[in-house]
């Protein structure tokens, strides 16, 4: 796809995010099953609707500018998905490998920070103001994941730590 234009960016970004959102869906199953913190386990399973969610509301997108929803491979996402599996494989200490699942957890959620507040200003700049209202939706859950996990790692974490001593 020729990027000439904030449109066509736009669009390849959308398409790289519906990309990512699909590998998300994927891959949070693997890590609810590998979490022993009930804690975590619920926060992921929650996410993991959120998500589905995310990849209704990108297609809405793609609908409103008469596109085709389909993803361009997301290579970011997949790079911080290949490293949670490394995690996750991991059972030599289950505390630990916890506390790796919300750190890759949380790369997951910055990612996406990041790609949504840019597609969000993108839309409000062309004007598309629905599909920017969708997009903020989107990433005002994101950053609440992120809130979420990050209280979940601070006791986790200190789990973790705790064995060590």
């Amino acid at each position: 796809m020729k990027v000439e234009t904030l449109h066509d960016l736009y669009i390849k970004e959308l398409r790289d995010l519906y990309h990512a959102e699909n590998q998300i869906v994927k891959a949070l199953p693997k890590m609810i099953d590998a979490s022993t913190s009930s804690e975590l386990r619920n926060a992921l399973a929650q996410h993991l609707e959120q998500t589905r969610e995310h990849v209704t509301r990108l297609e809405q997108v793609f609908r409103m500018h008469n596109e085709e929803a389909k993803g361009e491979k997301c290579k970011g996402m997949e790079g911080i998905i290949d490293e949670g599996k490394d995690i996750v494989s991991h059972d030599e200490d289950l505390e630990v490998r916890d506390a790796g699942i919300v750190g890759g957890a949380q790369k997951v959620e910055h990612y996406e920070i990041a790609s949504y507040g840019s597609v969000r200003n993108w839309a409000g700049q062309m004007g598309h103001t629905q599909d920017a209202q969708l997009l903020q939706q989107t990433l005002n859950e994101e950053k609440e994941a992120d809130r979420k996990l990050t209280e979940i790692a601070e006791t986790l974490n200190a789990q973790a730590a705790h064995r060590e001593r």
